[in-house]
């Protein structure tokens, strides 16, 4: 399958008054996965929406050396310029978490970059596959020094806390709470939203944090 067979194809995918349905690109992003997906991803053009959002579910399937798969991943970060492609990206690149150490690595490489989306990479990937005992200290750590100077990154760093809170609410808290919380206030008050709205947040940990707000 070439990679004009593969436009033919997605045109025509179930379509949605919003566009080509996420569940069928997921299909089909899993079918190009199992197969020739190098061709796919070396010679995908990027040039309609549907294509980047493919190239981020395919890259999420595919198994393979994960040195070769975060080449991959890097050649496309900088072609993320929208939440979804974005998030489906780092949601879906499960691998990360049977080689946490090299995926880490490699993401500490944007640990301070200036641009929106390299930061939203970093912090959906950090709260996807990084939430654990290991782990949690430094993504703090990381996420209070992240670039915070855009919307979408700050809802990543806030989306970030609040998944947090539903997982290690004492510690979260504590962090908040402290001197050595470097969130600006407005990432700071899109976490309190965030967390406030979360459905893995008790009500008295709601309830604690709506006085946070700055």
């Amino acid at each position: 399958m070439n990679i004009e067979d593969i436009k033919r194809e997605i045109k025509q995918l179930k379509v949605t008054k919003f566009g080509i349905s996420i569940p069928e690109l997921k299909k089909f992003a899993k079918k190009i996965a199992k197969n020739n997906y190098k061709y796919f991803l070396d010679n995908n053009d990027l040039e309609i929406y549907e294509l980047r959002l493919l190239h981020a579910f395919v890259l999420g399937y595919t198994k393979d050396d994960i040195d070769v798969l975060l080449k991959y991943f890097d050649d496309f970060v900088k072609y993320v310029d929208d939440w979804a492609v974005n998030d489906s990206l780092c949601q879906s690149f499960k691998i990360a978490r049977k080689h946490q150490d090299n995926v880490w690595n490699y993401l500490m490489k944007y640990q301070n970059t200036t641009k929106e989306f390299e930061s939203r990479v970093v912090s959906v990937m950090l709260l996807s596959h990084y939430l654990n005992d290991e782990y949690i200290e430094r993504v703090f750590k990381v996420l209070d020094r992240l670039n915070a100077d855009d919307y979408y990154s700050q809802m990543g760093i806030a989306w970030a806390v609040a998944t947090i809170m539903g997982k290690y609410p004492d510690m979260c808290l504590e962090y908040l709470s402290s001197e050595n919380c470097s969130l600006n206030k407005s990432t700071y008050n899109k976490s309190i939203q965030k967390i406030r709205e979360s459905l893995k947040v008790s009500i008295e940990i709601k309830e604690i944090v709506k006085k946070m707000k700055k």
